[in-house]
């Protein structure tokens, strides 16, 4: 039986991807652990894992996530806040397969697009 899924993501930078998922996106480190070239976040029941790839080119960077919430009016009024920038594409709306959608890019490119049934 399956009973989650963390999924791995590239980064370049620990640093800077650590800072953007904490203080735009308000999730925390995961574990104690501070583990050379991998990063654990968490926010609520969501854990993404990142490895460290110093050679990636963001423009070439295909990695994305789709996260769903059952707040998501609050949740992009947040990043509002948190001055995140949205992803051009990727404004609030709904999509024709009934979801709420928008989507954020982090420094390497991987897109994270967040979303509620309707």
């Amino acid at each position: 039986m399956l009973i989650n899924i963390n999924p791995k993501l590239p980064m370049r930078d620990k640093k800077a991807t650590r800072e953007f998922y904490m203080t735009q996106l308000g999730f925390q480190e995961f574990g104690s652990a501070d583990y050379d070239g991998y990063l654990m976040v968490q926010k609520d029941s969501i854990q993404i894992h990142f490895f460290e790839f110093k050679e990636l080119n963001p423009k070439e960077n295909y990695g994305q996530v789709y996260i769903r919430t059952d707040d998501i009016e609050n949740l992009y009024q947040t990043l509002l806040d948190n001055k995140t920038r949205i992803h051009p594409n990727g404004q609030l709306e709904v999509k024709p397969w009934g979801q709420k959608e928008f989507s954020v890019l982090d420094p390497d490119y991987n897109l994270l697009t967040f979303g509620q049934s309707i």
